[in-house]
C-alpha cells in the first residue's frame, strides 16, 4: 500500500491504525510504484511521477531505438484514420498479424492512464481499431511511439 498526504500526522495516524489491525512493514520512501518513478523536490514541496523506464521498455520492444526518428505532435493531421484502412488481402492479414498492435494500443493507454494524459486523444482514436488494424493504423501507432521517444528527450 502507498500512502501519500501533505500532512505527516495523517500519515502517522494511518499507519498506527493499520498496525492495529493488521503487521505490517513501513518501507519508508518509494521510489517505484507499478512502473511508475517518484520524484521529490522537498524544497518546493513537489512530488511527479515518470514512467521513463516503463516508456524505454515500450519503445525497446517496437524497436524504437536511437537512430529511429523523433516527432513533436501525438499525431499528425494527415494521419485520417477509418475502418476502410483494414486488411482486405491475405497479405496484409498476414502482415497485421506479425504487428502487435492491442500490445502496442494497451501499453499507450497504460501510459495515459498513469502519467501521460497529452495521449488520450491519440489513444481514443487508435484504439478504435483493435480488432481489425490495417497498415495506416500501425503506421499511426509508430508515430505516437516516435512521438513519446521525443518526449521523452525532453525530461
Amino acid at each position: 500500500m502507498l500512502i501519500a498526504s501533505k500532512r505527516k500526522f495523517a500519515i502517522d495516524k494511518l499507519k498506527k491504525d493499520l498496525s492495529s489491525e493488521f503487521e505490517i512493514n513501513d518501507l519508508v520512501e518509494v521510489k517505484n510504484v507499478l512502473g511508475m518513478e517518484i520524484e521529490r523536490d522537498r524544497r518546493s514541496g513537489k512530488v511527479s511521477l515518470t514512467q521513463k523506464g516503463y516508456l524505454q521498455k515500450v519503445l525497446q520492444r517496437f524497436n524504437i531505438n536511437g537512430d529511429t526518428k523523433s516527432v513533436s505532435t501525438p499525431l499528425a493531421h494527415h494521419f485520417k484514420l477509418k475502418a476502410t484502412m483494414s486488411p482486405t488481402t491475405i497479405e496484409e492479414c498476414e502482415y497485421m498479424t506479425r504487428m502487435l498492435y492491442a500490445t502496442a494500443v494497451g501499453s499507450l493507454m497504460y501510459a495515459m492512464v498513469c502519467t501521460s494524459p497529452d495521449l488520450s486523444q491519440v489513444v481514443l482514436m487508435i484504439s478504435r481499431y483493435m480488432h481489425d488494424p490495417g497498415r495506416g493504423h500501425w503506421e499511426a501507432v509508430k508515430w505516437v511511439l516516435w512521438y513519446i521517444k521525443g518526449t521523452m528527450m525532453l525530461v
